[in-house]
């Protein structure tokens, strides 16, 4: 936006001299002549103030669709948390079990501790089941007495 203001500026300095040089004349160049260059030059100052906008607004709407999509993922993998965290309580054996559960872009991590192999098992199933999970990455461990 700070280009867009120079640009402007160096526009009005444009037409200040072409109104200038029509009141000067010199051996080269007609004030016409001079008029005429300095109005070409003003248009190709627009163009490139035109193009850099439409650049700036490309940018802008890049940056809001990556937000977006940032914001949609977040509530995905909030979703798949929460949905793995109400399948490991409701079955009978993890019920009671520390399991914290991470989700990354639809990747789970499951952390802590299990009763035994068959229950640090049946947690990636459940993780697994889970719509939108794309990976598991189970790092539980099986507890001493199980």
């Amino acid at each position: 936006m700070q280009t867009l203001r120079i640009r402007s500026l160096f526009l009005v300095g444009a037409m200040a001299a072409a109104l200038a040089a029509c009141g000067k004349q010199e051996s080269d160049s007609t004030a016409g002549q001079k008029v005429d260059n300095a109005i070409t030059e003003v248009k190709q100052a627009g163009q490139e103030i035109k193009a850099e906008a439409q650049q700036a607004g490309k940018q802008a709407q890049n940056s809001v669709e990556n937000a977006a999509d940032s914001a949609k993922q977040a509530i995905t993998d909030a979703a798949i948390t929460s949905k793995i965290n109400l399948a490991l309580a409701a079955d009978d054996r993890l019920k009671a079990s520390k399991i914290n559960v991470d989700t990354t872009d639809g990747r789970v991590t499951l952390t802590g501790q299990a009763p035994d192999s068959d229950s640090r098992e049946r947690a990636t199933v459940l993780a697994q089941a889970v719509e939108g999970v794309l990976a598991v990455k189970n790092q539980l461990e099986v507890a001493k007495n199980g």
